[in-house]
């Protein structure tokens, strides 16, 4: 564990971050090092596994309190107590409780060591193309999660073995100490020492896991992306998180969505924008001209006359409405070029024509003559 960066660390965040700043910071730096983006790439890849395994420890209350406390040695599965939600050091003083003692309960009860917990929940993020997002695709997403041990079945005793209920707490995790005070003999409980409040005592601890009946592995998944679906928004694949606790549920998968930008278009909305250029012949004169849309290329007519700037719509060719029926319209803005590198011959043909030409073939100059005329005419 001494080789292992510290977790704030490697998300750039400080101690005392707030929730929201970690889960921002975590998913800066999944997107920065997402192996979909770095293809072969194995620093990357380790740095996304990195991120990914400080982000399910940070994310968690009770395991960022343990890691504040104790570091790694607090939250490493395979660190012997450690992983069982007890001080690795043997010591677990619940002031809780002893207020509790004194005060008739008032700090609230406290769970059954063996009763069942819901796996806490793991995220990972998927990269998808401006077209995908707009017809929808499955996608395989990978991603850690911690697993019932497959050789003990999460019981953490070596096959053949079970855990036995622990004697000096009777399986429930808390022992009752009597203490002579000047009030009086008072009653306190805490985490029994024997079994750091599991309840149990393993014997022959299995050699996979350790004894913590749990491991972790990479898994893949197939997740179906919606058509519709919009940069940093989160599916929740339900029941692929991590293993729950004496028989609970697993948590589930949260996948951030990544969107690439295109080269064409531009997202408002459900609607598309792009950019469409025409030559100046194409503009003054009309033409039929070929319009890029997500569905394919589309033939359009350009009326004689147009004008850069001028907007254009291209009715239901934009993008799937999520979770509704329909779709958003394109929308193609004009941009007129005006030629370069002419030769000379194509110079004077426009000198020829520029001269033939009034103020009626040009409405927005004439305006602007108008103007200029009656701001310096008394």
């Amino acid at each position: 564990m001494a080789d292992k960066r510290d977790y704030y660390e490697v998300l750039g965040v400080q101690k005392g971050a707030s929730d929201d700043e970690i889960k921002k910071a975590y998913r800066q730096s999944a997107k920065k090092y997402h192996p979909d983006l770095h293809p072969g790439d194995k620093d990357c890849e380790e740095k996304f596994k990195e991120v990914n395994e400080a982000y399910e420890v940070l994310s968690d209350s009770e395991k960022r309190a343990r890691y504040d406390q104790y570091g790694h040695a607090g939250v490493d599965p395979n660190y012997g107590a450690g992983a069982g939600g007890g001080s690795p050091f043997g010591v677990d003083m619940d002031f809780g409780d002893i207020f509790s003692s004194f005060f008739g309960g008032g700090f609230g009860g406290r769970r059954s060591a063996n009763a069942p917990q819901r796996g806490s929940d793991v995220e990972a993020s998927v990269t998808i193309t401006f077209e995908e997002s707009a017809r929808g695709v499955t996608k395989k997403v990978s991603y850690n999660s911690v697993d019932a041990c497959g050789d003990c079945h999460g019981t953490g005793a070596q096959p053949g073995s079970n855990p036995k209920t622990c004697t000096a707490c009777g399986g429930s995790g808390r022992v009752t100490i009597n203490q002579r005070t000047p009030f009086g003999v008072v009653q306190t409980q805490r985490t029994c020492d024997a079994c750091h409040g599991k309840g149990k005592i393993i014997d022959s601890p299995c050699r996979k896991c350790s004894g913590s009946g749990r491991v972790r592995h990479a898994h893949t998944v197939d997740v179906s992306i919606p058509a519709g679906i919009k940069d940093s928004q989160i599916l929740n694949v339900g029941g692929h998180g991590n293993a729950g606790v004496n028989g609970g549920p697993k948590g589930d998968l949260h996948v951030y969505v990544n969107v690439r930008k295109h080269e064409l278009f531009e997202r408002r909305g459900d609607d598309v924008w792009c950019d469409l250029p025409l030559t100046f012949a194409q503009a003054s004169l009309g033409a039929e001209v070929t319009v890029p849309t997500l569905d394919g290329k589309v033939k359009y007519p350009i009326h004689e006359g147009t004008q850069p700037g001028d907007i254009f719509k291209l009715k239901g060719r934009g993008i799937t409405h999520l979770g509704g029926r329909g779709k958003g319209d394109q929308y193609c803005r004009v941009v007129v070029e005006i030629p370069k590198n002419l030769s000379n011959k194509q110079k004077e043909l426009i000198r020829q024509f520029d001269s033939t030409t009034t103020e009626k073939n040009y409405a927005k100059r004439k305006s602007f003559f108008e103007k200029l005329k009656a701001a310096f005419t008394d």
